[in-house]
């Protein structure tokens, strides 16, 4: 007889039990001859060596699938513990799934460059409109190349804008304070994850967010690290977190710059670096327009309105001429 502990680290124990455990118990009738107990997110089986060996690879499989889809329904569980199918499908435009299994992939020409550049280019500078998908493409390569273990962490920053006297009327402690800031990123994480492996990889420091002023005198290694919202960043604070680059890591810097929410008067850091840097090597710049607005389609005709009305405001009155 054999004994076998099989950590559970990288999926949900939930998704694998299954609801009220039947997933579990379909498992352990598929094998009857092995004892098999779940506790938290370690499974232990018992029983004989060939029996056991099959059972461990087998559910390696299912582990590899729902690392990959994040959920299974009952066939293709079936499937995979019983050996009838030993393969793990993905499309190859396919960047990670969702929470409900569902692929997430580049849905415009310049979504789909921005994928092409992050696998060729250490450094991308995002810009673009309200609703292109900056963040929440940035955020699925991410966690893909996290999931792929091509990186130990994710590390996600915005500037706190008000992050003086404003900030300090807000209740609670510090990560009270900064958490709205910071919600959006949260958001797109949670449509990718689990909630509990969420959690757990934050505790774990496997995923990191914070206010950009936390990454003062850092340096980032083995990660994938995205500062979101960088039109409101000042050319000191854009400058200090690129220099942050460690070894075995990719930087992603997105932005519109026609939402700068800085004082009057202060000049972007967005939008000062893009010339200084757009002829290094290395450095990928990709433009997002209007019509990679991947929202609701009343947004790109929000977005034309106000451009629109912006550019009216601009043009000279000649009425009294």
């Amino acid at each position: 007889m054999t004994e076998q502990h099989i950590i559970l680290d990288d999926i949900s124990p939930v998704a694998l039990y299954g609801p009220n455990n039947v997933y579990l118990r379909l498992l352990k009738s598929l094998y009857p001859k092995l004892r098999i107990m779940a506790r938290d997110n370690v499974l232990r089986v018992l029983g004989d060596e060939e029996q056991t060996a099959l059972f461990c690879q087998r559910l390696e499989g299912i582990r590899q699938y729902l690392a990959l889809h994040n959920t299974i329904d009952e066939p293709q569980l079936l499937r995979l513990a019983t050996g009838k199918d030993t393969t793990t499908k993905t499309d190859s435009d396919v960047i990670v799934y969702n929470i409900a299994g569902k692929p997430i992939k580049s849905r415009n020409k310049n979504q789909a460059q921005i994928v092409a550049r992050f696998a060729k280019d250490d450094l991308l500078f995002i810009t673009g409109p309200a609703g292109t998908g900056k963040t929440y493409l940035s955020i699925a390569l991410a966690v893909r190349a996290l999931k792929e273990r091509q990186v130990r962490r994710i590390i996600l920053s915005r500037p706190a804008v008000e992050a003086g006297e404003k900030l300090g009327f807000l209740p609670g402690d510090m990560k009270d304070k900064i958490d709205p800031y910071l919600q959006p990123l949260y958001d797109a994480l949670l449509d990718m994850l689990p909630a509990a492996r969420l959690e757990e990889m934050i505790e774990k420091h496997a995923i990191e967010i914070a206010p950009l002023a936390f990454m003062r005198g850092r340096t980032l290694n083995d990660a994938v690290v995205i500062l979101d919202e960088a039109q409101n960043t000042t050319p000191a604070q854009l400058r200090m977190f690129l220099t942050r680059m460690g070894y075995n890591t990719k930087m992603i810097v997105t932005g519109d710059l026609t939402q700068a929410d800085l004082p009057k008067g202060q000049l972007s850091g967005l939008r000062h670096a893009l010339p200084i840097l757009k002829e290094v090597e290395g450095i990928a710049i990709i433009a997002m327009q209007n019509a990679d607005i991947v929202r609701h389609r009343l947004v790109t005709r929000i977005v034309n309105a106000y451009e629109h009305s912006a550019d009216k405001q601009e043009q000279p009155d000649d009425s009294h001429v």
